[in-house]
């Protein structure tokens, strides 16, 4: 299908492939030019002839999951229909441009944890995107959750859903086990701190990381899995109905025009965001 793009947002991931440091950790192969942007909300315009549940005119959501075939960050962006969901209705679409990555990593990794209602959860990074749709998600399925983020944060992420609250710290695992005597049952390392998460977590616990070369060794019997998203369009589609059932917040910080993505990645890579940066074509 090709859609006629009406907003792509801007991933931590396009900063880490234009300067390179995807090919150097070995998850991309050396190319003089890749396209950048992956989740992408938008109008479709044409849909060839395998495409059943879609139509022209349709509003959707969509994600690219293959990191060498990127390029939503453009005005127009071809996609599987079983890479889309129809858009959340009740948030615009640049908002709903932010869903497909965070929201599929989040749900992904989520159920990688194995936890069941009342078990325990740390969630590191826990005031960005992935975090914070994490905490969300844990609430709705009973999983009280421990919450890692700067001090300036607690209010936010406490408002997200998150039982408990640790300022982040070099010494995190003693100070998440001052408030989770024992230790938590599992771990969504959002921030990519590692070893310092991992000292959280219970002996036979689960540690699910999200960039496998900062995966830590898996230390007192516990089992360290490495996420990766999978472009879901039947999930992604029970995750626009959350929005729309406002059980889901998605939140954009600032909007840029598509000309203006070389302002958008130094603003992302300047930090301090809450919230999305999304590329309005």
């Amino acid at each position: 299908m090709r859609l006629r793009v009406a907003a792509a947002a801007v991933n931590r991931i396009d900063l880490s492939t234009r300067t390179g440091a995807m090919t150097r950790a070995g998850l991309l192969p050396p190319a003089g030019r890749i396209g950048l942007g992956w989740d992408v909300a938008g109008v479709i315009d044409e849909t060839g002839p395998g495409v059943r549940r879609r139509a022209p005119g349709d509003t959707v959501v969509g994600l690219r999951d293959v990191l060498s075939a990127g390029g939503a960050q453009a005005e127009w962006v071809v996609l599987d229909e079983s890479a889309t969901a129809p858009a959340p209705r009740s948030v615009t679409l640049p908002e709903a441009a932010t869903l497909p990555l965070i929201g599929l990593t989040a749900d992904r990794a989520l159920s990688l944890t194995g936890l069941r209602a009342g078990q325990t959860l740390l969630v590191t990074g826990a005031a960005g995107g992935v975090g914070g749709l994490l905490l969300q998600l844990a609430a709705l399925r009973g999983i009280r959750t421990v919450a890692v983020a700067d001090e300036t944060d607690e209010k936010a992420v406490r408002d997200r859903g998150a039982d408990e609250f640790v300022v982040r710290t070099d010494r995190l695992g003693a100070a998440v086990r001052d408030v989770v005597p024992g230790g938590v049952d599992a771990v969504v390392d959002a921030a990519v701190v590692g070893i310092t998460a991992h000292e959280a977590l219970r002996g036979a616990g689960v540690f699910v990381t999200l960039v496998a070369p900062f995966a830590p060794p898996p230390l007192r019997a516990t089992r360290v899995v490495v996420q990766e998203v999978d472009a879901d369009g039947g999930r992604l589609t029970e995750l626009a109905a959350l929005v729309d059932a406002g059980l889901l917040t998605l939140t954009v910080a600032e909007e840029y025009p598509l000309a203006g993505v070389a302002r958008a990645h130094d603003r992302l890579a300047a930090g301090g965001l809450r919230g999305r940066l999304v590329l309005v074509p």
